[in-house]
C-alpha cells in the first residue's frame, strides 16, 4: 500500500503545482482588465465603494468610456486613470497587480486611509500623475524608489508620515513640475531641483534644514513653513556662523588652558565649567499663498455613482443649465485641497468654466435641512458675494458650484510667487479690498440675524478678486451645515480667543476675522496660527503688530509694496487702528461689525493736511514717533 500512496500523493502534487501555473499563466499574461482590477480590490482591506468592479458584469471600458467607478479609459478600451479618491480604502498598494495595466499613466489614491512604505511605484515605469496625499504612508523613501520613471510629471505626497530625506531619484526626475511634500516628516537639506518647469513646490510643515537652494528661491514663503531650521530667501536671511565659530574656538582654546593647568596643578580641583551655545531664526515673514496646484483631474466629482442617479440642483435662474454629466465630461484641474475637502475647475464644453468644491463634512445635517439652507444660500444677491450656482446633494458627499474667477484669490496676491508682468497691490487696491469685504459682511449679517457666525471661514484665502480687484466672498454662511466637531476644530472664526477658550462664537466672533483679514493686508504677512490643525487660539499676527507700533513705529508694520503709494500713511494708519480694535480680545471691548464698517467707510485713498501734518513735518510718516496707549487703548493679547 506504501507505494499506492506515495504515487497518488505524487499526482495531487503535481496536479497541484499544474492548476497554480495555469493561474499564473493567466494573471501574468491572459488576464483580463476586469481581472486584474478585481485581483486589486480584493487586496485591499476596505472596499465597500467599488461594489461595481465585477467580472460578470459589464468591462471596465467600452471604447473609450469609464464603465466601473474610478477609471478613465483610451479610446483603445485599456485604462489610462485609476481615480480612487475619498473612498475610504485601507490596506496597502499591491504595485505587482497594478503594473499588469500597461498604459495606466495617472494612479490617485488621495484622502482615504492607505497606509504602509512607500509604494513600489516605479514598477510604473510610464507613470505620469502620481497622487497619494492625505493617506498614512510612512517610513523613509528608498533612494532609487523613482528610479527609470522618466515620463513622471506630477507628485503629490502631501499629509502623511513619510520620513527621512527627499530621495535622490525623485530630485533626478527631469520632467517633473509639480511636487507637494507638506504636512511630512521630512528632514535633511533641501536638495537643487535642476527641473526648469518645476511651476508648483511645496514643502511645509516638515523638519528641513539650511540654506533653500537657489533653485527654489523663487515659491512663496508658504511653501517652506513650519521648517524651523530653513533660511535664506525667499525666508529671513541664514545667520552667519563666523560668530558661532568665533565662540567654539574661545571655548577650545579655555578647555586647553584649563587641560594644561590640570596638569600643572593636579591637586587643584575645577567645577565643571558649561558652556551654552543658542541661536534663534525667528522666521518673522511667513507668507501662505493658495497652493494653486493645476493637476488633471482625477475624477474630481464623486465616485461615479452621482452621474446615474444624482441631479444638480441650480439656486440661480440667471445661467444656463447644465446636468451632473457636462461637470464629469468636462475638462478638469485641481485647485487645491483644503479643510472641506478638494476644489476643482471644470471647464464645460462650449461653456464657462466652473469651480466645483467638494464637501465631506456635512454628514451630520438632514437633506431637507440642506436644501433649504442652499436655496436661502442661492436667493443672495451682493456684489461681494461669489454666488452659489448649483448643488449637489448625497449623505456622503455634497458638491458647491460656482463661477471661476480668473484672478485667483487676495492670498495669491499677497503671498504668492510673482510672476512676470503680476502688477503689485498698492494701497487704494487694498483698501477698495477691505471697503468691499466689510460691505460683504454686512450683507450677510442683515440676511442672517440669528446666525452667531454670518461667515465663519473669512480668511485672505476665501476673498477672490475679479478682474477689477474688486472682492467676492467664498465659503461663507456654511456653518449650519458643517458638522459641529469639524467647524470647532478648523473653520477660522474658531480661532477667536473666545472659541478657543470656550467653543462660544458670536456675532463679534466674525469681527476678530476681520480684523485679522485687515491686518494681513496691512503688513503682507499672514497669521501663522491659521497653519495650525486645531484651534489655534494664539494671536500671533495682531500681538506681532501691537508689539510693533509700541516700541517702534508703524513704518516697520506695513508691506513694503504698499508703501509705494505716497502721501497715504495716515489712512493706513487709520485702517491698522481698526485692525486691531476688530482683534480686542475683551469682547465687551471689541468693535461690532456695525462700527467697524462705518470706520471703514470713512478711510481715504490719501491723507489729509491734518491728520499728515499731526505726525510728522513733510507729509511723511517715517519713524517719527512710537505709538502709545492713547492712539490704541484697548489690548490684543490675554
Amino acid at each position: 500500500m506504501a507505494p499506492k500512496v506515495a504515487c497518488w500523493h505524487l499526482m495531487l502534487l503535481l496536479f497541484y503545482f499544474l492548476v497554480t501555473a495555469c493561474h499564473l499563466f493567466a494573471a501574468s499574461h491572459g488576464a483580463t482588465d476586469a481581472e486584474i482590477l478585481v485581483n486589486f480590490k480584493n487586496s485591499l482591506s476596505t472596499n465597500s465603494l467599488l461594489h461595481d468592479w465585477n467580472v460578470s458584469g459589464i468591462p471596465p471600458c467600452t471604447g473609450g468610456s469609464d464603465n466601473w467607478v474610478g477609471l478613465r479609459c483610451n479610446d483603445d478600451g485599456t485604462i489610462d486613470k485609476l481615480l480612487l479618491e475619498d473612498m475610504g480604502l485601507n490596506g496597502t498598494i499591491d504595485m505587482d497587480i497594478l503594473m499588469q495595466l500597461p498604459k495606466l499613466r495617472t494612479l490617485s489614491f488621495m484622502n482615504n486611509s492607505l497606509e504602509g512604505p512607500m509604494p513600489e511605484v516605479k514598477k510604473l515605469a510610464s507613470l505620469r500623475n502620481l497622487y497619494l496625499s492625505n493617506n498614512s504612508f510612512s517610513g523613509k523613501i528608498d533612494e532609487d524608489a523613482f528610479d527609470g520613471m522618466n515620463s513622471l510629471k506630477e507628485v503629490y505626497l502631501a499629509h502623511n508620515e513619510f520620513t527621512g530625506e527627499i530621495p535622490r531619484s525623485l530630485v533626478l526626475v527631469r520632467k517633473l513640475t509639480k511636487l507637494s511634500l507638506e504636512g511630512n516628516q521630512f528632514g535633511g537639506n533641501l536638495p537643487d531641483f535642476p527641473q526648469e518647469n518645476l511651476g508648483v513646490f511645496n514643502a511645509a510643515g516638515n523638519n528641513f534644514k539650511g540654506q533653500i537652494p537657489t533653485s527654489l528661491a523663487d515659491f512663496s514663503p508658504g511653501s517652506f513653513a513650519g521648517n524651523q531650521g530653513l533660511c535664506g530667501k525667499p525666508l529671513p536671511a541664514c545667520k552667519s556662523s563666523r560668530k558661532k565659530t568665533i565662540v567654539i574656538i574661545a571655548v577650545v582654546v579655555v578647555a586647553v588652558v584649563a587641560l594644561s593647568a590640570t596638569v600643572v596643578l593636579a591637586c587643584i580641583r575645577f567645577g565643571d565649567a558649561v558652556v551654552a551655545l543658542s541661536a534663534t531664526v525667528v522666521l518673522a515673514c511667513i507668507r501662505f499663498g493658495d497652493g494653486k496646484k493645476e493637476a488633471q483631474s482625477s475624477d474630481p466629482f464623486g465616485d461615479g455613482k452621482m452621474g446615474d442617479r444624482g441631479q444638480l440642483h441650480f439656486v440661480r435662474h440667471d445661467r444656463d443649465r447644465f446636468d451632473l454629466q457636462d461637470l464629469l465630461r468636462a475638462s478638469a484641474e485641481v485647485l487645491g485641497s483644503g479643510i472641506f475637502g478638494s476644489s476643482y475647475k471644470a471647464v464645460l464644453l462650449d461653456g464657462p468654466a466652473m469651480v466645483v468644491k467638494k464637501f465631506r463634512h456635512m454628514s451630520s445635517v438632514g437633506k431637507e435641512e440642506f436644501h433649504d439652507h442652499m436655496r436661502r444660500l442661492g436667493a443672495l444677491s451682493h456684489p461681494n458675494l461669489l454666488p452659489l450656482v448649483a448643488y449637489y446633494y448625497r449623505k456622503e458627499d455634497k458638491l458647491l458650484v460656482s463661477d471661476f474667477i480668473e484672478n485667483g484669490s487676495l492670498a495669491s496676491r499677497l503671498h504668492g510667487k510673482r510672476s512676470p508682468g503680476k502688477p503689485w497691490i498698492d494701497w487704494p487696491t487694498r483698501l477698495r479690498i477691505v471697503k468691499g469685504v466689510a460691505k460683504g459682511l454686512a450683507y450677510l449679517y442683515k440676511e442672517f440675524p440669528t446666525l452667531a457666525l454670518p461667515h465663519g471661514h473669512l480668511k485672505s484665502s476665501n476673498v477672490l478678486l475679479d478682474d477689477t480687484f474688486d472682492p467676492l466672498l467664498t465659503d461663507y454662511a456654511l456653518v449650519p451645515v458643517v458638522n459641529k466637531d469639524h467647524s470647532q476644530r478648523f473653520m477660522v472664526a474658531y480661532k477667536s480667543p473666545e472659541c478657543s477658550r470656550s467653543d462660544r462664537p458670536n456675532r463679534k466672533t466674525d469681527v476678530w476675522s476681520l480684523g485679522i483679514l485687515i491686518l494681513e493686508i496691512l503688513t503682507g504677512k499672514f497669521p501663522e496660527n491659521y497653519l495650525t490643525l486645531g484651534k489655534g487660539g494664539d494671536a500671533d499676527l495682531a500681538t506681532w503688530v501691537s508689539s510693533v507700533v509700541r516700541e517702534e513705529w508703524t513704518g516697520e508694520v506695513f508691506d513694503m509694496d504698499m508703501m509705494r503709494t505716497k502721501n497715504c500713511e495716515g489712512e493706513m494708519l487709520k485702517l491698522l487702528k481698526i485692525g486691531m480694535c476688530c482683534c480686542e480680545w475683551n469682547l465687551e471691548r471689541r468693535w461690532d461689525l456695525k462700527e467697524a464698517v462705518a470706520k471703514i467707510e470713512e478711510l481715504k485713498e490719501r491723507d489729509n493736511d491734518d491728520w499728515s501734518n499731526s505726525y510728522a513735518s513733510e507729509g511723511e510718516v517715517s519713524s517719527s514717533r512710537a505709538v502709545t496707549d492713547d492712539d490704541f487703548p484697548f489690548s490684543v493679547t490675554s
